[in-house]
């Protein structure tokens, strides 16, 4: 018995148009116009009897019939997809990564030479956010992130729980300091909690002087600023490695903490794919000393 399938064409449209929320980004997705996204989400409409996206002022967006629909598609197409790739004798497609700026320029870009050697026919699209990406939106496939207290309620495989030390420039500190001396040298804050509070109990010395100020810097502005020599930095040692290696930072003390950790989190349906599995499985290789258990 021949199974009541709507025309293909219009379901791959109404599915791309569904994830990107946008019948623009689906067009650019499959290569085709406007319009034609358009003709085959209305003609699929028409065929279904129901209501598939809602008109906004700017854009469209499902109903909750289109949501039923495309959450039903999704894996199929997907499946489709996974089944073809075993074919492919050089894993291929595109991954949209998205990560927390300093991780992507001093730990991520420096070590993704070897991913394009690996792989040259996987296109990177390296994306770089402060928050979250909408991957329920495909935004992105893959977002690195950091949690102060886990991924509470997500799948997402631990990266790095590398701890923090003390990090300045060699002008600022030529030479080992007490723990003492080093509080009182310019103490630079790019996190939300009293890290320098913390790391002064650890080292068994009274906390800072002064009040803790609300204000804190943005990650990359306090980087910089150790780099130019204007305070010290509590920086999570996979960052500074590099410049540490360099000698344009030098680690002020063996006295580190953990203060959360990076994850991979992926889109639902992402990792059926070879290109976003090659690269999930490629980062974790890459980042295996990063979990090494360690102060």
């Amino acid at each position: 018995m021949p199974r009541a399938l709507p025309p293909l064409n219009a379901l791959r449209a109404f599915e791309a148009a569904g994830r990107h929320q946008s019948f623009s980004g689906a067009a650019e997705e499959l290569g085709v116009s406007h319009s034609a996204i358009s003709r085959h989400v209305r003609g699929l409409e028409h065929r279904l009897g129901v209501q598939l996206f809602r008109d906004l002022p700017r854009g469209v967006a499902l109903t909750q019939a289109g949501a039923r629909y495309l959450t039903a598609l999704s894996p199929s197409f997907d499946r489709i997809a996974e089944a073809t790739e075993v074919f492919d004798q050089r894993p291929a497609g595109q991954v949209t990564v998205d990560a927390e700026p300093l991780f992507a320029m001093k730990w991520l870009i420096p070590r993704l030479g070897d991913f394009y050697m690996r792989f040259p026919d996987v296109e990177l699209r390296l994306q770089a956010s402060s928050t979250l990406a909408a991957l329920d939106r495909y935004e992105a496939d893959i977002a690195l992130r950091f949690f102060h207290a886990g991924a509470e309620g997500q799948s997402a495989p631990l990266l790095s729980n590398a701890p923090l030390y003390p990090y300045a420039a060699p002008s600022l500190v030529p030479e080992p300091l007490s723990p003492e001396a080093l509080l009182r040298l310019p103490l630079l804050r790019d996190r939300m909690a009293d890290t320098w509070r913390h790391w002064a109990g650890l080292a068994g010395c009274a906390p800072p002087k002064g009040a803790a100020s609300d204000w804190r810097m943005r990650a990359r502005l306090g980087y910089e600023s150790a780099l130019a020599g204007h305070g010290v930095l509590l920086i999570s040692s996979e960052i500074a490695e590099a410049d540490a290696a360099a000698g344009r930072l030098v680690q002020c003390s063996d006295i580190g903490f953990r203060s959360g950790s990076y994850h991979l989190v992926t889109a639902d349906g992402a990792t059926r794919r070879s290109a976003a599995r090659l690269f999930c499985d490629w980062l974790l290789d890459q980042s295996a000393a990063l979990r090494a258990t360690r102060r």
